[in-house]
């Protein structure tokens, strides 16, 4: 694992010719459950670059098949500020497999998501976190003992199911942080993320801190 993580930032190091970008994400949201296994969620998620570039709510619905296995769809209604400065909507599905296994203090998990976006301008760039696409992110988390702290790592892999240019892995993302449980139904969350689009090889990396709250009903 050490060795690909390494391999990963080698790569993004050399594809990295142009200027980087910074950017700010928060998210507030709230969960809670409508039956013993089927959840619900709603989130609001705001990206600054600076300024707003990207603000989408978000509610979706879970179900716990078994304790290592909860399927859930998500909506989206994503505002997001093209390359001429004008904001466009659209909006997109997510269609989520999750997948979980814990070993002591140590909280392995996976998700599998085929996201779909709809209602979206043709003639828009091509963008893994938008448009169609199959993402595969394995992560990592860690309790520690006597603390409210759970540290964790993560990775993503976009992959761009239709036939054209862009088909393929489109994105790699990796992510380091903590979620911090509060008293009571709160939770905070930090995290510091990086991404490189692989077919776009004169763009820079994107780098993120991502705060996120929520509140557990």
């Amino acid at each position: 694992m050490r060795k690909l993580t390494l391999l990963i930032f080698l790569v993004f190091s050399l594809f990295s010719k142009a200027q980087d970008e910074f950017m700010i994400w928060t998210e507030i949201g709230a969960k809670g459950k409508i039956t013993k296994d089927l959840g619900w969620n709603a989130d609001i998620n705001t990206r600054f670059v600076p300024g707003v570039e990207t603000f989408f709510p978000q509610v979706g619905l879970s179900y716990k098949v078994t304790k290592w296995f909860k399927p859930s769809i998500e909506y989206r209604f994503i505002i997001d500020k093209n390359k001429y400065g004008n904001y466009k909507s659209s909006s997109r599905l997510n269609f989520n497999l999750a997948f979980k296994h814990d070993v002591k203090r140590f909280y392995g998990s996976l998700r599998v998501r085929y996201q779909s976006s709809f209602n979206k301008v043709n003639s828009e760039e091509y963008d893994g976190d938008f448009d169609q696409a199959f993402r595969f992110k394995p992560a990592i988390e860690y309790k520690i003992r006597k603390s409210r702290f759970i540290p964790g790592v993560s990775a993503e892999w976009f992959l761009n199911p239709a036939y054209g240019p862009n088909h393929g892995i489109t994105k790699i993302r990796l992510a380091a942080g903590t979620k911090i449980e509060l008293k009571g139904p709160h939770e905070i969350s930090v995290k510091y993320q990086i991404d490189k689009k692989l077919r776009n090889y004169s763009a820079g990396m994107r780098h993120v801190v991502s705060l996120g709250y929520g509140y557990k009903f």
